[in-house]
């Protein structure tokens, strides 16, 4: 391989492409995939491949296999066997789906490079892996005409968002379904509220605030036998290479709050602050535990976002967009959303204004949009804003780690790849921790 020439990503080819390189895929296209609407070889059966078999993955397998009737679990890839292994177990149990899994060991596939093998052999692909492999595999699976269940984040860093619009363009160009894990764009009373919010019944946006407060993650204990490598992948989150940190991996969902009350409109600069206070010890890799970040706009507005992943504190997870004839108020634990101005409207608990309404799960709603679109040859394509609101997130992570003043150009067009030299398992350091006013922008 010429590592001078271009790559997909529009970037050099580094080490990251190297994983997403390889003879096969191109062929790949013409081998198990469906084009728009298309069933296999005229079957109404679609054969769905689980790419990160982790708790995500495993709920996003279980709400595909209930979307549709024709749907079947038919493979599973992982970086580690025991992860397909307690996926498909848990899966098993599900008395309801239990009959579409047709997932048998000769197609469960492990390693760096197991999915490829998947994508051969599959219609539809969840991509549920850690978030800094989501880029590879979702440019592999656009390039071999799959349909696509993409979670968030998309990617970790900006090239790795580059990637991801060249993706998404690659999916509208072959009218392929690209259906984002952003799970409150589909939830049907937050698509009532912004809906509102978008026919202005608050008037014009003039500021707004969400907050993601939340306790601490989980943490696995390292075993003898584990790599450095291995450890970092089953404690993930604690990672910037592979969770983005937690504005990217959590706090994004109220980031993308953000972009969906300003229209997908995205700001023109951030400021940042946060640090690592409370999970100081080395087991915590090197993220922060808290940010504050301000999203500046060409019109005036301003947004701000907090986050913080610390035990015994206050949490929430609310949001307020301020207009100039009201307010909309969001509280995603609640679940309470209320707009109050000039009109009132007010949704608590599967209740509109004192009736009660029936609300479908979103993360349900997700998958079953997906699979009526794939049925009568739709092409939603979530991708392009799915790609922005994880560049929001990580430019607020940017301005946080510096110190500085980024604007949007800046970060779009960052050259900071935080992958690791190597995929294997081996030694592999732990970056320093961010020190703002000293650690530069790429």
């Amino acid at each position: 391989m010429n590592i001078n020439n271009e790559s997909p990503r529009g970037i050099h080819i580094n080490r990251r492409d190297v994983i997403a390189a390889g003879a096969g895929l191109a062929a790949t296209a013409a081998l198990g995939g469906i084009g728009s609407g298309a069933h296999v070889q005229g079957s109404d059966i679609l054969k769905v491949g689980l790419v990160g078999c982790g708790g995500r993955g495993t709920g996003a397998a279980g709400q595909a296999l209930t979307a549709d009737r024709g749907a079947r679990l038919y493979a599973m890839a992982d970086v580690f066997p025991d992860r397909i292994e307690g996926s498909y177990n848990e899966l098993i149990k599900n008395e309801h789906i239990a009959g579409q899994l047709d997932c048998p060991p000769e197609r469960r596939f492990t390693g760096f490079e197991g999915y490829k093998k998947l994508i051969e052999v599959c219609d539809v692909v969840l991509l549920c892996s850690t978030p800094h492999f989501r880029p590879i595999h979702l440019r592999a699976a656009v390039e071999a005409g799959k349909q696509i269940f993409c979670e968030k984040p998309c990617a970790v860093d900006a090239p790795g968002i580059r990637s991801v619009l060249e993706s998404a363009e690659i999916a509208r160009k072959k009218k392929i379904n690209l259906v984002s894990g952003f799970c409150w764009r589909y939830h049907e009373p937050d698509r009532e509220v912004f809906g509102r919010i978008h026919d202005g019944q608050i008037g014009k946006i003039t500021a707004l605030h969400t907050r993601y407060l939340t306790g601490g993650l989980g943490l696995r204990a390292r075993q003898p036998e584990w790599s450095d490598m291995e450890y970092q992948i089953r404690n993930w989150y604690y990672y910037t290479w592979l969770s983005g940190d937690h504005i990217v991996e959590q706090a994004v969902h109220s980031i993308n709050k953000i972009a969906w009350a300003m229209k997908d409109v995205m700001p023109i600069a951030a400021t940042a602050v946060g640090g690592r206070q409370v999970r100081t010890g080395p087991e915590f890799g090197h993220v922060f535990d808290h940010f504050g970040v301000v999203y500046e706009y060409a019109d005036g507005v301003r947004a701000f976002h907090d986050c913080r992943q610390i035990e015994g504190c206050f949490n929430d997870n609310t949001d307020f967009v301020i207009g100039t004839k009201g307010t909309a108020f969001i509280n995603s634990w609640g679940p309470t959303l209320v707009i109050e101005g000039e009109k009132k409207w007010h949704w608590e608990a599967g209740r509109v204004d004192d009736k009660p309404v029936p609300v479908r799960d979103m993360y349900q709603v997700e998958h079953d949009e997906l699979f009526a679109s794939i049925r009568k040859g739709g092409a939603m394509n979530d991708g392009v804003w799915l790609a922005n609101s994880c560049m929001m997130a990580i430019l607020g992570r940017m301005a946080a780690y510096t110190g500085k003043r980024i604007t949007w150009e800046q970060a779009m067009n960052s050259k900071e790849d935080l992958s690791p030299p190597k995929y294997e398992f081996g030694p592999l350091a732990v970056p320093s921790v961010a020190l703002p006013g000293r650690t530069p922008f790429v």
